[in-house]
């Protein structure tokens, strides 16, 4: 059992907002920070999770299967979205552990466009409502190659599972500071199995600093359109 922190029951001030590939986001006005780039949400979650976290990690591990994924911050569910939608494509079973401790109301995610954002995906659109539905606390067959588990709890609190990718998707660390403490990132790599992957948005040199210290072998790598630089981990 966990001690529930009152302060994480209190719903954020969202606003939808439309990025510039048309992709939407969210605009929480009580951080004064939006949960992707304004250059473009689906745009930046397919280069930074998809291309070099998903594709990079069976680039080097061709054959292992299935994958385990651990997400910090499940958000708007794009991140689980389009690993489910890769998953199928490449028929690869995904087992993927979600955490966040703020979820949105139905209200807010029913008008989620990431389904209308590439024809050739539009018949997965379904699924992302059922992402956002499916029950927290208990793991969910959502289809054929994607299994899941949402735990509405903080990284402090939560008893992770091995790892083969860590998509760390938390608030920048100038509005969420208690998630890029060494603590926390040490808690989330140590989940980290030989040869696993952490990738990141972010690329302060302060985080590229606590992973080194973490024994991970830390990439600079090109950030999303808009973004100069982003970061990628191994823990080799």
């Amino acid at each position: 059992m966990y001690c529930i922190n009152i302060s994480r029951m209190i719903l954020p001030k969202l606003k939808l907002i439309t990025t510039d590939d048309g992709s939407h986001s969210l605009y929480d006005e009580e951080l004064k920070e939006s949960y992707h780039s304004f250059n473009g949400a689906f745009k930046e979650s397919i280069h930074v999770f998809m291309i070099y976290g998903l594709d990079s990690w069976v680039a080097e591990n061709p054959n292992k299967k299935p994958i385990r994924i651990l997400e910090v911050g499940f958000g708007t569910g794009l991140n689980a979205w389009l690993s489910l939608v890769w998953a199928e494509q490449n028929q690869i079973p995904l087992l993927y552990h979600s955490i966040e401790t703020r979820p949105l109301s139905e209200e807010i995610y029913s008008q989620l466009n990431y389904g209308d954002m590439d024809d050739a995906i539009f018949h997965y659109k379904p699924y992302l409502q059922r992402l956002h539905k499916a029950k927290w606390d208990e793991g969910v067959i959502m289809s054929e190659y994607f299994n899941m588990k949402k735990d509405h709890i903080s990284l402090q609190d939560v008893k992770l599972y091995p790892a083969d990718i860590i998509f760390y998707d938390a608030f920048a660390p100038s509005k969420q500071p208690e998630m890029w403490t060494s603590e926390a990132l040490g808690k989330a790599c140590e989940s980290l199995r030989p040869g696993g992957l952490f990738t990141t948005y972010c690329a302060t040199g302060k985080l590229k600093i606590e992973l080194k210290e973490l024994g991970l072998e830390v990439e600079t790598l090109a950030g999303p359109l808009g973004k100069k630089e982003m970061t990628r981990a191994w823990k080799r």
